[in-house]
């Protein structure tokens, strides 16, 4: 497993958007974006399917998610999956962990940062074709540990904003397959959303043909 998370030699460097906003272009291999996306199916046969989280409004988000460690809904963690079939979803691989722990490092190019990462929930999300996702903060935990996301699949046209309002001033930014994007510190709490995604532009061998795949990691703070 350790072999197979080895950053290769001709990883690009990471571009910071904002203060503690780091994109690592080209971060995981096509071989691990290859494994990672037959996870995700083995994941979504798991115990809780991948679907549409309902939104207050009553409205279906475009984008489909599974969870593991931590099922998320709008706007709360729970172990089981209440709004689904109350099935308990996935525990948090510990190889997701390490991968977690090493994205920090990279992106901070710190690796006592990195060392201290224990992210223990991820939101799994799938975009097809024509998904989006708002402007939104990712608050719903009560730790300001980074956000670590991952892509494979589509490209797509990834908004980062500011941590006062869904408007400008914001960054757009390409998220390819293999990306790495890190957010936490000052750009903890920015808004952020996902605006377009490029269909047709998944790189033959990451394991998706079409829509995109991402991973977000988390960590709670939750007991």
């Amino acid at each position: 497993m350790d072999a197979l998370f080895t950053l290769p030699p001709d990883t690009p460097g990471p571009r910071e958007i904002a203060p503690g906003a780091v994109h690592v272009p080209g971060w995981l291999t096509r071989e691990q974006q290859r494994w990672i996306t037959d996870r995700f199916r083995d994941w979504t046969r798991g115990p809780v399917p991948l679907r549409a989280a309902r939104l207050p409004s009553g409205h279906h988000m475009s984008v489909r998610t599974v969870c593991l460690g931590w099922h998320w809904q709008p706007y709360r963690y729970s172990r089981a999956a209440t709004d689904v079939n109350g099935n308990r979803v996935l525990d948090f691989p510990d190889w997701l962990v390490a991968l977690g722990r090493q994205a920090v490092a990279e992106a901070y190019a710190d690796p006592l940062a990195g060392a201290a990462y224990t992210p223990d929930a991820a939101l799994v999300n799938y975009y097809d074709d024509a998904a989006t996702m708002g402007m939104h903060q990712d608050k719903d935990e009560k730790s300001p540990e980074p956000v670590v996301s991952l892509s494979i699949g589509d490209s797509c046209r990834f908004r980062f904003g500011n941590t006062g309002t869904r408007t400008k001033p914001y960054d757009d930014v390409e998220l390819a397959s293999g990306d790495l994007f890190v957010f936490g510190g000052p750009s903890r709490f920015a808004y952020h959303g996902v605006t377009k995604v490029f269909p047709g532009t998944a790189p033959h061998g990451c394991g998706l043909h079409h829509g995109r795949i991402n991973i977000t990691m988390r960590v709670t703070g939750l007991s």
